[in-house]
């Protein structure tokens, strides 16, 4: 009677596991945005385009024609992911500026520049991001998640609103995620100050990202300027970085229990190029999409009133008159 080698069946085993696996990963992710459609003459700038799904969406838009600029906090790695983004996609239209979405000064000085720079502005992902980050505050006092998600972001797409608008047929992208669903916009504590959990702030803050992009889509109707809000999944990326399980020996079992059913950011990131170029997608107004297909999200998020409310908070706490008038100043 034959028997088999153990070693050899061993390693064979382990080689079809992994491979099958892959193909679960593979069939899970879902398929990629359409690779013919082009960008070209198209104006782009995407927040946290160094990391993640950010830089996979960024390096999507240049390989596809477009004029990228890559707003982010780390120019270091910025610079460096740009060399080998223009090496490998032959596009020379690719630009690092700082915007530091924690800080509104930085936000006003990365549109500043911009508007002195280029007089279009096509498409704005809104993709930058921290999750679940300890407690702290941003360095104009907003409670770090909802600073960096949520108010940068809206002063930001404010600030350059008029760009948008002047470039139309133009969109605004806001990324969001599914921890939407269980957040609260909590009126009284705004700022968590009171009590804080990561998890529940982070939740609000991407709550805020939804609401943001449908009050915004309201007041774009008829102006030529699509807003959606895109979910990209479960995704891969170090996003997860400040999450108590990452820091502990617990990572190196947890992981590889998700690792097949996780996206790539290279996947996580065609929801954004799908809702940035599809022809589909044109009347969105402040819609909400998960993988490329729309969603009804939760309940909170569709509350008009929820969303007016954050409008005003917003542009109070960000001084966004203020900064407009600085910006008008400035170019005179």
């Amino acid at each position: 009677m034959w028997i088999p080698n153990l070693p050899v069946t061993i390693v064979s085993a382990v080689v079809a596991g992994a491979g099958a696996l892959c193909i679960v990963k593979d069939m899970y992710g879902g398929s990629p945005y359409d690779r013919n459609v082009r960008a070209d003459n198209l104006t782009v700038v995407v927040t946290g385009a160094n990391n993640g799904i950010g830089r996979e969406a960024a390096w999507e838009f240049a390989w596809r024609g477009a004029k990228v600029f890559m707003a982010c906090r780390n120019m270091e790695k910025c610079e460096s992911v740009r060399r080998d983004m223009v090496l490998e996609t032959g596009n020379k239209y690719v630009y690092c500026r700082p915007c530091d979405l924690g800080s509104l000064a930085s936000v006003r000085q990365f549109v500043e520049r911009f508007k002195s720079e280029e007089p279009h502005l096509h498409v704005l992902v809104n993709n930058a991001a921290v999750m679940e980050t300890p407690k702290s505050v941003t360095a104009d006092g907003f409670e770090t998640q909802l600073g960096v998600n949520h108010m940068g972001h809206f002063l930001l797409t404010n600030l350059l609103l008029d760009t948008i608008k002047a470039s139309t047929p133009s969109r605004v992208v806001v990324v969001t995620c599914g921890a939407h669903r269980r957040g609260e916009i909590h009126k009284a504590d705004l700022n968590m100050s009171t009590e804080y959990t990561p998890a529940t702030a982070y939740a609000q803050s991407k709550l805020a990202n939804v609401l943001f992009a449908r009050e915004l889509g309201r007041r774009m109707l008829d102006t030529g300027v699509t807003v959606a809000a895109v979910d990209p999944g479960f995704t891969d990326t170090d996003i997860t970085r400040h999450l108590a399980m990452m820091k502990s020996i617990t990572r190196f079992i947890v992981y590889p229990m998700f690792w097949p059913v996780m996206k790539t950011p290279k996947i996580g990131s065609q929801v954004i190029l799908h809702a940035a170029l599809d022809p589909s997608m044109a009347d969105s107004a402040g819609d909400h999409y998960v993988d490329m297909k729309k969603s009804e999200p939760s309940k909170e998020a569709q509350d008009f009133e929820t969303a007016q409310w954050l409008w005003r908070v917003s542009e109070k706490w960000t001084r966004l008159e203020e900064h407009k008038a600085a910006i008008k100043a400035a170019k005179i």
